[in-house]
């Protein structure tokens, strides 16, 4: 009979002989499923030849994963999935905490002087930011942490309460490293640690101004929810019981920019990658990366498809974005030095055509009107501003339309933002040119220098009435 995943399972004997003489260097929060497969696995991998970076893992809010894990002696698997998939128990994550439940004990370990890296995964709104990108001091968590900053709410509070007892101890800061998708996310993260700080204590606030380390970073890993078949295929595998596995596609990527302080983890000797330019990267990410997938989104929905698979099956659309990868994205990329273009090209296409992982266009397909700006607009202006072709660009804004239009006109709700707004102009939606002047009239979308301009305008309205007729009829105009 199976038995639950613990210390004394067999599939956990690698894993558990790589933490035997572990200690905790490492405060994460935010342990959900993209952290749990993708920097844990490399202070995995660390701990081989360096035991100081277990990871105490923090959840702000729910007690989920704690539970789920304490039993398991913080253990669990990870299934890397590929034309050859792996699985394998991963035993970095040493403890697991519940701020709300033991705030003492999160605290204690950020002023420890054992801890010299804090990270977190909590998604943009764990930041507590405004429309502008700043800390919003209205925030209920922000207002609680200015009232009482010694009884932490926030995950800023939290960095500014460690912060404050470090320094009264006399230990340097930890490096506090945003693992978040979050544009610029380390200067994003230290602005607002430093101006909470600032609200109670103007000399703390300057000391982490000049000597605190937030590098920027980018991690890229696809990785699906879990479900009750993976939970099903690790115990095939591994012939264990795990209350919550977690599963990615074998690529995977995290970098940090080169200004971690000596004496840190080496996780250059696991495969993170250091660089002088983390935006170059980020913008190779989002452009050819992201870009792509919102082209396969869109236009793939409105043939029929229903994952980034099934879409690149098809020859067609394939041959599409491949070409508008190569010929109209990469000259707007402007890659870091020493950045293979070209095999990062054929590096992404590989992962959409990876079997084994379902990657649903319709999730992709959410926050539109968030990510088109960054993910094609901006490719679409500099491409205008430059003189080159933008025909292929304005098809996926087009077809990102016409699903608007679609969906609205069928009754189903648009995940987005601007979702009230948009339904309104998809509902009254008529497949002409006429939709495309309500759509580019959102200046939440689209910047004034494409909607001034009669060629994008054109562009756009051309493919816009090829991609409505194909959305509203199912048949090119």
């Amino acid at each position: 009979m199976t038995a639950p995943l613990t210390s004394a399972s067999p599939a956990a004997a690698e894993a558990v002989r790589r933490r035997a003489d572990a200690q905790v260097g490492v405060v994460h929060f935010g342990p959900g499923a993209f952290h749990r497969a993708h920097q844990a696995f490399y202070f995995d991998r660390l701990m081989a030849s360096d035991p100081r970076w277990a990871i105490a893992g923090v959840s702000l809010k729910s007690a989920a994963v704690r539970d789920a894990l304490v039993p398991q002696d913080g253990l669990y698997a990870l299934a890397q999935l590929d034309h050859e998939s792996r699985f394998e128990v991963i035993g970095s994550m040493m403890r697991l905490l519940v701020a709300p439940e033991s705030p003492g004990q999160v605290l204690d370990l950020l002023a420890s002087p054992k801890v010299g890296m804090v990270t977190m995964t909590v998604t943009e709104k764990g930041y507590c930011l405004d429309g502008a990108g700043e800390l919003d001091l209205s925030h209920p968590d922000i207002v609680a942490d200015r009232a009482s900053p010694q009884t932490p709410v926030s995950l800023i509070g939290y960095l500014v309460e460690g912060l404050r007892r470090r320094r009264a101890a006399r230990l340097a800061p930890p490096t506090i490293v945003s693992c978040d998708n979050l544009s610029g996310n380390g200067a994003v993260l230290k602005a607002a640690v430093v101006r909470l700080a600032g609200e109670s204590d103007a000399h703390l606030a300057r000391w982490i101004e000049g000597e605190a380390i937030f590098p920027p970073t980018m991690v890229d890993s696809i990785t699906p929810a879990t479900d009750a078949a993976l939970k099903e295929r690790v115990t095939r595998e591994l012939d264990i019981l795990d209350a919550w596995p977690v599963q990615r596609e074998a690529f995977v990527q995290w970098v940090i920019e080169d200004v971690l302080p000596p004496g840190g983890p080496d996780l250059a000797s696991v495969g993170v990658e250091f660089t002088g330019d983390v935006a170059g990267y980020e913008r190779a990410k989002l452009r050819l990366l992201n870009g792509a997938h919102s082209t396969l989104a869109y236009m793939g929905l409105l043939r029929g498809h229903a994952t980034v698979l099934e879409a690149m099956a098809d020859k067609r659309l394939a041959n599409f974005v491949v070409a508008l990868m190569r010929e109209d994205i990469l000259p707007s990329v402007n890659p870091p030095a020493g950045f293979d273009a070209g095999a990062y090209i054929e590096a992404v296409l590989g992962r959409f055509r990876n079997p084994a992982i379902v990657h649903t266009l319709a999730q992709i397909a959410w926050d539109g009107s968030k990510k088109l700006p960054i993910r094609l607009l901006a490719t679409l202006a500099e491409a205008r501003a430059a003189g080159r072709p933008i025909e292929r660009l304005a098809r996926p804004i087009a077809a990102w339309m016409a699903f608007v239009v679609r969906q609205a006109r069928a009754g189903v709700e648009i995940v987005d933002p601007l979702s009230e707004v948009l339904a309104d102009i998809g509902t009254g939606g008529t497949g002409r040119a006429a939709d495309v002047e309500r759509f580019m009239a959102l200046a939440q979308v689209f910047p004034p220098v494409l909607v001034a301009d009669p060629n994008v305008r054109a562009a756009v309205t051309s493919a816009y009435v090829e991609e409505a007729a194909i959305a509203l009829f199912g048949k090119a105009a």
